[in-house]
């Protein structure tokens, strides 16, 4: 199995919500928020299709890479789960290193929030991206889903009526 970065997103936000997404349970087309997110990527930068690349590989697709300078753009709705956003962004860079692409870059994006941060490769990377497939692995091939683990950033998740439905 190819993880994406989705798969890697969720396992730093919800272990719950990453076995939910890897088995088969996809509620975000269903979100709001997740539609919001989307529109802001496609409509704040509106030349980023023309300048750059899509570029899917190994089981991820970036949506704007430029080539040229060997740099990843992702652009986010908010900052809520940035760890989880950075562990994204550092998947794609460990795929393009293990694909010869070395020495890339990767500029999160919060453009609501004009914030941007840079990611620089660091082959420390390499064990730290292993220990987390590992990990997602583990968890997405677990026979059980995982027990919810009630956050503040449960109301937001396109998952939340499915968690809570017994509340």
């Amino acid at each position: 199995m190819h993880l994406t970065g989705t798969h890697i997103a969720y396992l730093h936000t919800c272990h719950r919500k990453l076995w939910l997404f890897a088995n088969g349970i996809q509620m975000e087309h269903n979100s709001e928020i997740v539609a919001e997110g989307k529109l802001i990527a496609e409509t704040t930068y509106l030349d980023r299709a023309r300048k750059y690349t899509e570029l899917a590989i190994d089981g991820i697709k970036i949506d704007f890479y430029d080539a040229k300078n060997k740099v990843v753009h992702e652009v986010k709705k908010s900052d809520k789960v940035e760890h989880a956003h950075k562990a994204q962004v550092i998947y794609y860079l460990y795929v393009l290193h293990k694909n010869g692409i070395s020495d890339a870059s990767a500029i999160l994006e919060y453009p609501k929030l004009k914030l941007r941060d840079t990611i620089v490769w660091n082959p420390d990377f390499i064990n730290q991206v292993n220990s987390w497939v590992e990990k997602a692995l583990y968890i997405i091939n677990s026979k059980e889903c995982p027990p919810l683990v009630p956050k503040s950033i449960c109301k937001k998740c396109s998952y939340y009526e499915l968690c809570y439905i017994d509340e």
